[in-house]
């Protein structure tokens, strides 16, 4: 039975992402408005009332802006830890935590599995200066798929999470020229450039070179900074490291958006 990834959006302006089985569809981060997302989720032709829950990484904006309007007009549970729920909130006015705390909130620790329809869900702790992040990954159908963005590096942990996935959507932030050039203030470009901040190309090409067991019949770049990073040069900078891990069936390169949807990616 086939496992379906479509990424709605990924970048700073906004992350989410629906991870599909047979009987099961999961909307991966809340991070655009709600009548966004049910648009670029109609233009896919993926089906928002056949959605069975949420599933949030960490509370940053960008992942999180559309939650609360979404899981009340879909009436969905929405599955994340106790921290991220707790730090979310606090930038909530105080007439929606009730509410949301009541009817929507399912917690899980990080680095425990949980069950949503038939796909079966790993968390796992990924280094970034939020209250609880985790990355997932998401088996049905005999296929496995992980995804890990807004992470400063790729510690030996996430390495053994992401290892043996079918399909690995993983970040390639910025380029590190581009952001050490670029319009941002110092002590954000040290933000971004720390163990907590986001991942760079040139980190990623190292994952890719050293640790990567090269199995994924998809490599899904995301979480592109639109002000540190171009699409071609995350794209070259990732090819060149997987060039002797490719294959006509593993490896495929797709790069994810922030200003549209991909077309949905079927295991």
């Amino acid at each position: 039975m086939a496992v379906t990834l479509t990424v709605l959006a990924s970048g700073s302006r906004g992350n989410s992402a629906v991870v599909r089985s047979a009987s099961t569809s999961i909307l991966v981060d809340a991070g655009l408005s709600c009548r966004e997302t049910l648009r670029r989720m109609r233009e896919v032709g993926e089906d928002p009332a056949r959605l069975s829950a949420i599933v949030i990484s960490h509370e940053h904006s960008d992942h999180v802006s559309g939650l609360a309007v979404l899981a009340k007009k879909l009436r969905l549970p929405v599955f994340m830890t106790d921290a991220t729920c707790a730090a979310w909130q606090r930038g909530l006015p105080d007439a929606k935590t009730p509410e949301f705390v009541l009817h929507y909130h399912h917690s899980f620790q990080a680095g425990r599995g949980f069950t949503v329809g038939d796909i079966e869900i790993s968390s796992f702790t990924i280094p970034h200066d939020a209250a609880d992040p985790v990355g997932f990954t998401f088996r049905a159908g005999g296929m496995r798929l992980a995804i890990v963005t807004d992470l400063g590096y790729v510690p030996a942990s996430v390495r053994e999470h992401v290892r043996g996935c079918d399909l690995l959507m993983i970040e390639s932030n910025h380029d590190l020229e581009m952001l050490r050039g670029g319009p941002y203030p110092w002590s954000v470009k040290q933000r971004v450039m720390s163990r907590v901040g986001h991942l760079s190309n040139e980190a990623l090409a190292d994952f890719f070179t050293d640790d990567y067991d090269g199995g994924a019949a998809f490599v899904v770049l995301a979480h592109l900074s639109e002000q540190n990073n171009h699409p071609e040069l995350a794209r070259r900078t990732a090819e060149r490291a997987l060039d002797g891990k490719r294959n006509l069936v593993h490896n495929r390169l797709v790069l994810a958006a922030q200003d549209r949807p991909l077309a949905p990616i079927v295991l």
